[in-house]
C-alpha cells in the first residue's frame, strides 16, 4: 500500500489522539503511548519510508536548503559587521576603478587553480563594467610557496606595482617557487632586492592575520571566495554570474 507523508501523518495522529483528550499535551504524547502504539508508529514510519524512499531525499533537500539559508544569513551579518575592514584598500592597490560604486573582495591564493581559472573572467567583468573596485585579500593556505608569493605580492605595494604583479602571478604558468616569483617580479619592473627586504617586514604578518580573521568570521574555508555587495560567494564563478552579482549589488545599494 502506497502511503504519502500526509496520510501517514494522519494515521500517526490517530494513534496519538486518544491520549490527548483530557490527558497529556501533544508535547508529551509520545511518553503516554503504550508499547503497542509505539511499535505501530515505528512500523508505520518504516513502511512509509520503504514504500516511498523519495521522502528521505526530499527531507535532506529541505534540510540542506535551510542550512544554506542560515549560512548565507550569518555571512551577510558578518559582512555588515566587518564592512570597513573588508573594503579598506589604498587606491593604488585596487584593481579596476578605485572610485567604483560596487566593490568585489576576493580571498585568493596564487597556487589555487580555481583562482587562476576564474581570473580572466573576473577581470573581464571588472573592466567591462568600468565602475567596480576589486580588492584582493591574499589567503595563502596552500603551502609555503603560497606564503612566499603572497608576501611578495603584498610587499610589491611599496613600489606601487601591486596590480601588475598580481596579474602576472595569476597568469604565471607552472609551479610557484621563490625563484619563479622573483623572476616574475623582475619582469614587471620591481626592484627585487628591495622587494626581498620588504617581504621581511613584520607588518605583512598583520595583513595576513587580518585576512585570516576576516575569512574565519565570514565562514570562508577555501579559495577563491568573493564578497560582492552584501553577498558571500564561495568558489569559482562564471563571468555571467559575476555580472549578475555586480548588478544585484548595485541595485541593493
Amino acid at each position: 500500500m502506497r502511503m504519502r507523508p500526509i496520510l501517514a501523518g494522519a494515521l500517526v495522529a490517530g494513534l496519538l489522539a486518544p491520549t490527548w483528550w483530557g490527558g497529556p499535551t501533544p508535547a508529551h504524547a509520545a511518553d503516554a503511548l503504550t508499547d503497542d502504539q509505539k511499535a505501530a508508529v515505528r512500523a508505520l514510519v518504516r513502511e512509509t519510508l520503504l514504500d516511498d524512499p523519495e521522502i528521505i531525499a526530499e527531507a535532506l533537500e529541505v534540510y540542506q536548503e535551510r542550512q544554506q539559508a542560515e549560512k548565507a544569513a550569518q555571512a551577510r551579518a558578518a559582512i555588515a559587521h566587518n564592512r570597513a575592514a573588508l573594503m579598506a584598500a589604498e587606491p593604488e592597490d585596487v584593481l579596476g576603478n578605485p572610485d567604483g560604486d560596487v566593490t568585489i573582495v576576493e580571498f585568493s591564493d596564487y597556487q589555487c587553480g580555481y583562482c587562476k581559472r576564474v581570473f580572466p573572467e573576473l577581470m573581464q567583468a571588472v573592466e567591462a563594467d568600468g565602475n567596480v573596485r576589486l580588492i584582493i585579500r591574499e589567503l595563502p593556505i596552500l603551502g609555503p610557496e603560497s606564503v612566499v608569493a603572497a608576501r611578495a605580492a603584498v610587499a610589491s605595494r611599496a613600489q606601487d606595482l601591486y596590480p601588475a604583479f598580481h596579474k602576472a602571478l595569476m597568469e604565471m604558468k607552472g609551479g610557484v617557487s621563490e625563484a619563479s616569483v622573483m623572476q616574475l617580479a623582475a619582469e614587471v619592473g620591481l626592484d627585487v632586492e628591495a622587494l626581498r627586504k620588504d617581504m621581511n617586514d613584520p607588518a605583512l604578518d598583520e595583513v595576513f592575520g587580518q585576512n585570516i580573521a576576516l575569512a574565519k568570521q565570514l565562514g570562508v574555508s577555501g579559495t577563491p571566495a568573493f564578497v560582492i555587495g552584501g553577498t558571500l560567494v564561495p568558489g569559482a564563478v562564471s563571468g555571467e554570474q559575476l555580472n549578475a552579482l555586480i548588478e544585484q549589488a548595485r541595485a541593493d545599494g
